[in-house]
């Protein structure tokens, strides 16, 4: 588990091809400096496991099912992405609940930048919407956000200095795509309430 606060703005120093996989090295001297092989990190959102680490950088396999879901299929070498390590118990929970199981890419639509923050739009895919509410969290490129506006083809974000600076959503550029990953109770919450709603549904259809 994570909490959307990323620790380091780490470098891809290399990406091989496997078949039907990926593997890739990344530095960052704070998230190795006691990661051990079978620790989590994760990396733009995605949360991967450490299968070697060595001069401040480590390694990990990207499955084929993340790359179809994610932008780590994109990646290429000296690309600059979001790193955290997993959350230990007993710590401040700084965002909210992260996964690091992505559910699908935007688009950043625009940018509006203002003298002490910054708006940015992203594209919603399809089937995401219903999961994304104003003033909920959500999580881009693996930083927890919470939502200004959200419709069922976009939602809005407002990124302080902070953000801007140490995270890769400050260089983000209108036709970039984003990881997301929404609120993981949103998903719990739906397929918990389903058989009822389904219920009520045949109900009403039987009334007529």
């Amino acid at each position: 588990m994570f909490t959307g606060i990323v620790e380091e703005l780490g470098e891809v120093v290399a990406v091989a091809d496997l078949p039907d996989a990926a593997r890739v090295t990344i530095a960052g001297p704070l998230v190795t400096s006691d990661a051990k092989h079978g620790d989590s990190i994760s990396v733009n959102g995605v949360c991967l496991t450490v299968v070697d680490v060595a001069g401040g950088a480590f390694t990990a396999d990207v499955m084929r099912e993340t790359l179809t879901r994610s932008s780590l299929a994109k990646v290429t070498e000296g690309d600059k992405v979001n790193l955290e390590r997993a959350a230990a118990v007993g710590q401040r929970l700084g965002g909210h609940i992260v996964q690091g199981h992505v559910d699908g890419t935007g688009v950043v639509l625009a940018r509006e930048k203002s003298e002490h923050w910054e708006v940015v739009h992203i594209g919603l895919p399809p089937g995401l919407a219903r999961y994304v509410v104003e003033k909920g969290s959500i999580t881009v490129d693996g930083v927890s956000l919470t939502v200004m506006a959200v419709s069922e083809q976009e939602f809005s974000v407002s990124l302080i200095p902070t953000t801007l600076e140490l995270t890769t959503l400050g260089r983000r550029a209108p036709g970039d795509h984003v990881n997301l990953e929404v609120d993981v109770l949103a998903k719990y919450v739906e397929r918990l309430t389903a058989p009822y709603s389904q219920g009520t549904h045949l109900r009403a259809e039987e009334a007529r």
